[in-house]
């Protein structure tokens, strides 16, 4: 679905394009800058001075500016605001005073407020540059909407752009877009639907300000600069983790009414932080200048992330949003905001150059420090015995570093350890002095640093590659919607969980500390400080494992994690136990959903389950090709058999694909496997057999109405669904009955209705066929998570 929105909305949005951006942008000529939102915070505080900074840097070119400040205030109310604005810019270091103030005076008289409001607004201003054009007989090169206005207003912008305020041919037209670009994957499709409907791709510049981060914009050249050293250690062989981090000391006032609807993910994760994991892990352009190559690559990373889910995130907020929320949204005080302030995000690359290498991507508000950083951590093995402090012994470490904190001025840091790296360009510097400070618990002289000559502002950068027409800095409608396919499934998984409450500031200490396994995040510390009214109702936190006794069986009951945790451990005893009594254990697996956290624990917790002595079995099949992902074999492979040292010749799907058909009697599947069975396990006896329960009381693929007692002494069967797939293979009772230990798996507030009925009704294998499971000589247990025990 995703690849036929993206190519729809790519062939729609290139639908006029003349690919000629950046040759024309540097023909001389008059350009027209619009800002719609002229007046407003962001174009006070960086947009009019980043194109003070361009008029400055063109004004010798042979290039003539003119420059409107739009919006909905009439203009004898607007003018003096804008001009006070545009008083307020400034110019950098080396220009002399007399010649700032000659070009800030010729800046003022080049601009002019303008509503902006309707369509004939649009018109007029049409009308006024065609006339100015005319009247001082100049040539047009170009027109420059920055819209700095919220985002539900560009699609109805764009439209009055297209319809009333194109240059005539030969003149190109650009339109920077300020994010969010939506909120999840269908807004951005829908948005970028809208905006296709007026604007060719070539002429949409979504900016995202951390790409002119002078830092971040030298990621890219620094890793082209070091590319022999890097080629070797640039990998998951060397790489221990990288880190992505922006941390705020602020908190959210007075932005509530935004940030309430989008939270720290979509404000900072989606877009920036994604976008530098983008540039230190994409395959390097060989012209980094070269627009279509860069975004390309970027797109290649999106595209091969792997998914991204409830465990690869942790969240929390701290505990005085609540009331914040309350006051500037006049909510009650019962009211309860889900909305994170703080998230840690693992993500992980499906490619063999950096598979199963740890990606963290962090932020948070009211946080111990300012500072933003990427940070790739390198391996070392080298472990010195007793001068701990030789600089073989330290971290060897590359640091981005964005700016801010104990540093405060942006750089990239390389441990003295790993190599010394070339400079990035002529417009940077080594550092060879350095002050008394350190750099995550290092001293900086422990590092190799570069720094800019000059520190600039990011806007100002990036204005200056719109005018030149430069679009590797800027996001693609692919590259944004490849982004909000990766993100939208998290997003949506968290959206009733409970973030964890912090205090902010240094009395965080380590409540947000995280700890990584495997594939998964979650907090190291599980100390929460939360109280039961900002949780919105009764604490949790008092129950543990219980244990007692369900429809005259052993029952183990817990929350879903813990009550995984103790499965997985009752499995590897009773295979210990096996293994030790016979040298091999037999363990019979059902399908569906519901053991999947059972398969994740086993894969991630317990390294010592002795996987080379145990053969799996399945418990049931759907007719389906294995390679299907309705398949319970592919299900099984995937989440567990992949990811453990089990032989091949141990692993027992069930045949049902023979003769190239399906699940056809005659091809003699079901004997097959009863064949195998019985020549393989004793007495056709599964030392554990693991079953779940459906809705209706069905287990295993035996389902109400199946006259189980038809099918005779056979161990295994074809059966009938009533939902699609409808053929399937399942074991019998014959063979179930027979196990030394069965577990019946339930799990989920959905299964709460079904564990009522099961309490009272009285055994009918027909009509509840889960009730026919009664080992003759074995131990039955059923494991029943609190949601599906108390609702």
């Amino acid at each position: 679905m995703f690849l036929t929105v993206f190519f729809l909305l790519v062939a729609l949005c290139t639908q006029g394009g003349n690919g000629k951006e950046s040759e024309e942008a540097q023909r001389p000529g008059h350009v027209s800058v619009v800002i719609v939102g002229g007046t407003g915070d962001l174009a006070k505080k960086y947009l009019w001075q980043g194109f003070f900074q361009l008029y400055i840097n063109q004004v010798s070119s042979g290039n003539t500016f003119s420059f409107y400040g739009g919006g909905q205030s009439p203009t004898e109310k607007a003018t003096p605001v804008l001009f006070e604005i545009l008083k307020a810019v400034s110019c950098s270091n080396d220009v002399s005073q007399e010649r700032c103030a000659l070009l800030k005076d010729q800046f003022l008289r080049l601009a002019q407020y303008r509503q902006l409001k309707s369509l004939e607004d649009y018109q007029d201003l049409a009308k006024h540059i065609e006339q100015q054009l005319q009247e001082e007989g100049m040539t047009e090169a170009g027109r420059l909407f920055y819209l700095s206005v919220p985002a539900f207003a560009y699609a109805d912008i764009a439209e009055k752009i297209n319809s009333s305020c194109r240059p005539k041919s030969g003149a190109w037209l650009r339109v920077v877009l300020e994010k969010p670009f939506g909120h999840d994957y269908r807004s951005a499709q829908v948005l970028a639907s809208q905006l296709c409907s007026s604007l060719t791709e070539e002429e949409m510049y979504r900016i995202d300000h951390y790409l002119g981060k002078q830092v971040v914009s030298k990621i890219l050249p620094f890793r082209i600069q070091n590319k022999k050293l890097l080629d070797l250690i640039w990998n998951k062989h060397h790489i221990e983790r990288v880190e992505i981090v922006l941390k705020e000391t602020l908190d959210v006032k007075g932005r509530i009414a935004f940030y309430d609807q989008y939270g720290v993910i979509r404000d900072v994760l989606q877009n920036h932080l994604t976008e530098v994991m983008t540039l230190l892990t994409m395959r390097l352009p060989k012209n980094v200048s070269r627009s279509e190559e860069v975004l390309g690559n970027k797109l290649q990373i999106l595209s091969s992330m792997l998914p991204l889910g409830k465990n690869q995130a942790v969240i929390g907020q701290y505990q005085t949003y609540k009331a914040e929320v309350q006051q500037e949204l006049n909510k009650t005080k019962d009211h309860v905001s889900h909305t994170p302030t703080f998230a840690a995000v693992l993500a992980q690359i499906d490619d063999a150059q950096y598979e199963g290498m740890p990606i963290l991507l962090i932020s948070g508000k009211m946080l111990d420090e300012r500072v933003g950083y990427a940070r790739i951590l390198f391996k070392n093995d080298i472990f010195c015995v007793q001068n701990h402090n030789n600089v073989h012994c330290k971290p060897k470490q590359i640091v981005f570093y964005f700016g801010h904190g104990s540093l405060q001025y942006p750089a990239i840091l390389v441990s003295k350890n790993l190599f010394k790296p070339a400079l990035v360009d002529s417009e940077w510097k080594e550092v060879t002095e350095h002050k008394d400070i350190s750099v995550f618990g290092l001293p900086i002289s422990d590092f190799y640093i570069q720094t800019p000559m000059e520190q600039k502002e990011a806007y100002a950068e990036l204005i200056s590659h719109i005018f030149f027409g430069r679009k590797n800095s800027f996001i693609s409608t692919e590259n944004l919607l490849a982004s909000w396919d990766l993100w939208t499934p998290l997003l949506s998984s968290l959206a009733s969980t409970f973030p964890r409450i912090y205090p902010g500031g240094a009395d965080n200490a380590d409540v947000l500390d995280i700890h990584l396994k495997g594939k998964d995040i979650s907090y190291n510390n599980e100390v929460v400080i939360i109280s039961t009214d900002q949780l919105g109702g009764t604490s949790t936190n008092g129950f543990q494992v219980m244990q007692g006794k369900f429809r005259s069986s052993e029952m183990v009951s817990a929350w879903a994690e813990q009550l995984v945790d103790k499965l997985a451990a009752d499995i590897q005893e009773a295979a210990e136990a096996a293994i030790y009594e016979g040298g091999v254990f037999h363990l019979a697996l059902s399908g569906g959903s519901t053991p999947l956290a059972l398969f994740h624990r086993l894969v991630d917790h317990h390294f010592t389950f002795p996987w080379r002595n145990t053969h799996v079995w399945m418990v049931d099949e759907r007719c389906v090709l294995p390679t299907e992902l309705e398949s319970n074999f592919r299900s099984l492979h995937d989440h567990l058999l992949q990811h453990v040292r089990i032989p091949y010749y141990n692993i027992h799907p069930m045949p049902v694909h023979l003769n190239q058909r399906l699940c056809v009697e005659e091809d003699g599947g079901a004997q097959m496997y009863e064949k195998q069975l019985i020549k393989l396990v004793n007495s056709s006896s599964f030392h554990f057999v693991l079953l779940g329960v459906g809705y209706d009381g069905h287990t295993a693929s035996l389902f109400p109405g199946g006259k189980v007692d038809e099918l005779g002494d056979s161990l295994v069967a074809l059966t009938e669904s009533p939902s699609k797939p409808h053929q399937r293979m399942s074991l019998t009772f014959n063979v179930i009955n027979r196990a030394r230990k069965v577990a019946l798996l339930v799990m989920g507030k959905g299964k709460h209705e079904l564990i009522t009925q099961l309490s009272r009704v009285k055994d009918n294998p027909d009509k509840w066929p889960v009730t026919g499971v009664k080992p003759t000589n074995g131990n039955l247990v059923w494991y029943i998570d609190y949601d599906a025990l108390l609702g």
